[in-house]
């Protein structure tokens, strides 16, 4: 058997004292290691402090030290402050085309007045573009005549009613001569001379405002042919319109403001016609009425009467007071009276039984919200602002409560239904308008 060589011998012995080594140094890393997390261990656990020191309470977080309410307050506050400058910039952009914007307004009230022929038209067989033509032709030469009558019968009584006006100018200075009011004639001669006084002095401002209702004129000629050619388009291809005008909303409200928008048609539609009639009536027992008590000019005045229904509350006091005004100087105190009496009594049997029975619940709005919107349509867009505010509140209720509804019905839809003796059958008890 041969010997194991020497050099072998001594390799085994090498490794054999490195393994020694290697064993030695990982045993030394254990037990540092656990030295180590010794160390942290008696750290976390800190003696507590001796009972004569103070506790000291943490700080909380700085949200938390501040009230709900003001909390509630403040988030309420800034998003209120957001939807002000934008209400605000919105408002700046208006003003500056005011012209435009009422035009377009006026323009849907007359297709909402309009529309309804054109659909009629076309269940008869009648092409979209002739049934859109005749409609426009039909309602605009209506319109014009209605404009150019009030005109010549102006223009055919202006004479007459100065001298009636004369008269009875003369007649109410000799009531107050001889009323209880001890009013002397020096003191009506003085009366008259200050108006006098005030209309010369004030001569450069007529004169002012005379050159100012030139502008007037053209501005008014330029929002005609506007509204003109908005309803024309509007009649021929309005759903096209609509359409479109869906793509700019998100596709997440798309559903609900797709639905709202016819929502608010009908609507519009049932405002404009039912105004429309209830206006017409109000201008013939009006007009019969003062016919038959002989006060002048009693069509222009019905005239009057019908236009000024377009501006609830507001547009009939001042029509009503226009024809007792007439009647006043024209007829005396008497007539007055029994024009007033006529013109109440139209007015009650309008606000408590045409219009509840005409315009219905839909298009319903409180008294108060009716003056605040024309006060506010009145001082931001005029006579204009006025006419169409109205309608944009009855629409803006209507989509309000539609958008509600909607959005009621489809967290319905989506909510995790309930199993077992936990379930309860039932719908939601606002459901969503039918399209």
């Amino acid at each position: 058997m041969s010997r194991v060589p020497g050099w072998l011998g001594r390799l085994g012995a090498g490794l054999t004292e490195m393994s020694e080594r290697w064993n030695e140094r990982r045993a030394e890393a254990e037990r540092e290691r656990d030295d180590t997390e010794s160390r942290t261990r008696s750290d976390e656990h800190v003696p507590p402090p001796p009972d004569y020191a103070p506790d000291v309470p943490a700080r909380p977080d700085p949200a938390l030290a501040v009230p709900w309410g003001v909390r509630v307050a403040a988030e309420a506050g800034w998003r209120l402050l957001v939807l002000a400058g934008t209400l605000w910039v919105l408002m700046r952009v208006i003003s500056a085309v005011q012209l435009v914007v009422l035009s377009f307004v006026i323009a849907l009230l007359i297709t909402a007045l309009l529309q309804p022929t054109v659909a009629r038209l076309r269940r008869h067989g009648v092409p979209r573009g002739p049934a859109t033509v005749l409609t426009a032709i039909l309602g605009f030469v209506v319109m014009g005549l209605i404009g150019w009558f009030v005109t010549w019968q102006v223009m055919e009584n202006i004479d007459d009613l100065s001298g009636q006006i004369q008269d009875g100018i003369d007649e109410l200075r000799n009531w107050l001569l001889n009323s209880p009011f001890h009013v002397t004639d020096k003191q009506i001669n003085e009366i008259a001379k200050n108006l006098r006084e005030a209309v010369g002095a004030n001569t450069d401002q007529i004169t002012s405002a005379g050159l100012e209702g030139v502008t007037v004129v053209v501005e008014a000629l330029t929002g005609i042919l506007l509204a003109v050619f908005c309803t024309l388009f509007l009649l021929y291809d309005g759903k096209r319109i609509w359409q479109w005008t869906l793509k700019l909303v998100p596709a997440a409200a798309r559903p609900g403001v797709a639905g709202a928008g016819p929502a608010a048609w009908r609507t519009l539609t049932a405002y404009v016609r039912g105004t429309v009639i209830v206006a017409l009536i109000d201008a013939i027992f009006i007009g019969l009425g003062i016919y038959f008590l002989d006060v002048p000019m009693a069509v222009p005045l019905a005239v009057f009467i019908f236009l000024g229904a377009f501006i609830p509350l507001v547009g009939a006091v001042v029509s009503g007071a226009l024809a007792v005004v007439v009647a006043l100087v024209t007829q005396g105190v008497f007539t007055a009276v029994m024009t007033l009496v006529v013109v109440l009594a139209v007015q009650q049997i309008e606000g408590h039984i045409l219009q509840p029975f005409i315009l219905g619940r839909a298009v319903r709005v409180h008294p108060l919200a009716v003056v605040l919107s024309v006060a506010c349509g009145g001082m931001v867009a005029g006579i204009g602002g006025a006419v169409v505010a109205v309608p944009l509140v009855a629409v803006t209720n209507t989509v309000a409560g539609y958008l509600r509804a909607y959005s009621r019905q489809s967290a319905y839809r989506h909510a995790v239904r309930p199993r077992g003796v936990t379930a309860v059958s039932g719908e939601p008890a606002a459901e969503v308008p039918s399209e």
